[in-house]
């Protein structure tokens, strides 16, 4: 038996069928060259040999009346439960077809009796491509956890055509002696545990304080004060919708270096922008800043235990301008604050911060009050980072992989942003009732263009 930990505990409470609480990752793959056209199906076939089913992937939820829900290792995993195939029609197998089949694989709850995982195989698609689609549950990993365990599953190069299905590869690090464990779980522990999470709420509240009475500036933004009269926020409904864009890396590090910023400025920047566009067509014209909700990896390096180890945090984003480049200014200076005040508190401050702010967003949610009450923040937006080469499976080369995430509590929108093979990708998840997701997507990329635009132009100061 392993316990959960809160915050996992957490993802199954706020779990329904209109708000299932699983990642999920898109992969789609070229095939190799002068490969069979049942290239896809063979692998497929291939992958149901592998039933030597590692942790977390043969791992069962156990609750309690009585004890913290617990995961239970099951004796055997019948792999036709988890792994699917799918062949697309000639003729409509191209991108958007693709993205409404991941979008209806995203919706559904996984299977609690069984290990809470599944693994698609999408045949057919056009200029000899397929895809995988991949989802767990997020009590089983976070977004950072699930890609690392994606990369280790592939090959740096074409010529390795070693499989490696990512449930029969070990991906928990050992925990350690039995001593070290025995002392982890005495009283010593849990009140050196219980001190620094008093002192780190007492510490984050200060500061809440602080900027609630104005006599800060974004140390850090205050939750449910963000706008809820948007499309972007509300009761969370079932039904999803998907979609995707991207810009090369090289034009990011252009920005980057000309302005001195981080990938993150650069990216929230185009999303600001894209963001206010949006909500103007749609009729909503904003007079304070948008406010996102900013996942923050606590992971120490070299962490590689499975399960959550994140906070989410308030970001207040720019004033609405039509200057991206002072966007890009006022969205540098909010996150250097945010990143000022993380540094400053434990990180089991943020996680009990996380589930304070997590649990009245869900109570709302719950309570079916989304739609009347002030949302956490207006949506969600997670930087996921990837490998800067292409990866490959079996001699397939993997052209794109994208990130797909849940809602959280009153958002009808996710952003997550993933860099890969020389290409930033936006990632865009929502139930259906958000209109024009499309059309969002094609705005960031506008977005950038303009943010380049205005950085190069010759009468800008580099900073």
């Amino acid at each position: 038996m392993t316990k959960l930990s809160l915050l996992d505990v957490a993802f199954f409470i706020a779990e329904s069928k209109a708000s299932p609480k699983h990642v999920g990752g898109l992969m789609i793959c070229k095939r190799p060259p002068r490969a069979k056209t049942s290239f896809a199906a063979d692998l497929f076939r291939e992958y149901l040999t592998f039933t030597d089913v590692q942790p977390p992937f043969n791992r069962i939820i156990r609750f309690s009346l009585t004890a913290m829900p617990s995961w239970q290792e099951c004796e055997a995993v019948e792999l036709t439960e988890h792994l699917f195939y799918h062949q697309l029609p000639r003729g409509k197998n191209g991108r958007e077809e693709l993205y409404r089949l991941v979008s209806d694989l995203h919706q559904p709850m996984l299977d609690r009796s069984r290990p809470l995982w599944e693994v698609h195989v999408i045949d057919g698609l056009s200029e000899a491509r397929f895809a995988l689609y991949v989802k767990i549950h997020h009590a089983s990993a976070d977004g950072v956890t699930m890609m690392r365990w994606a990369v280790n599953s592939l090959s740096s190069t074409a010529d390795d055509l070693e499989l490696k299905p990512l449930w029969s590869v070990p991906h928990i690090a050992g925990a350690g002696s039995p001593l070290r464990e025995k002392m982890a779980r005495s009283l010593l522990g849990d009140l050196a545990g219980a001190g620094k999470h008093v002192l780190g709420i007492g510490r984050l509240a200060a500061m809440l304080l602080l900027e609630s009475v104005k006599l800060t500036k974004n140390a850090i933004s205050l939750p449910f004060v963000a706008d809820g009269n948007t499309p972007l926020t509300g009761q969370v409904t079932a039904g999803r919708q998907f979609a995707t864009t991207s810009v090369s890396m090289e034009r990011v590090s252009l920005i980057r270096t000309r302005t001195r910023s981080t990938l993150n400025h650069v990216a929230l920047t185009c999303l600001d922008g894209a963001l206010h566009r949006y909500l103007r067509e749609e009729g909503v014209d904003l007079q304070r800043p948008i406010t996102i909700q900013m996942p923050v990896n606590l992971r120490k390096e070299g962490d590689q235990r499975v399960g959550n180890k994140i906070g989410i945090i308030q970001v207040e984003l720019s004033p609405p301008t039509d200057d991206p480049y002072v966007r890009l200014r006022n969205i540098g200076f909010s996150l250097r604050n945010v990143r000022t005040m993380i540094d400053s508190v434990e990180p089991e401050a943020i996680e009990s911060y996380t589930l304070i702010t997590g649990v009245v967003g869900q109570l709302a949610e719950m309570l079916k009050l989304s739609n009347h009450l002030p949302p956490t923040g207006n949506t969600l937006v997670s930087n996921v980072p990837g490998p800067a080469e292409y990866l490959y499976l079996k001699g397939a080369r993997l052209e794109e992989l994208h990130p797909i995430s849940t809602l959280p509590a009153g958002n009808l929108l996710n952003i997550t942003l993933f860099s890969y093979a020389g290409q930033l990708y936006f990632g865009l998840i929502a139930t259906d009732e958000l209109p024009n997701l499309q059309r969002l997507s094609h705005y960031i990329a506008a977005a950038f263009t303009e943010l380049e635009q205005s950085v190069l132009d010759a009468g800008k100061p580099v900073s």
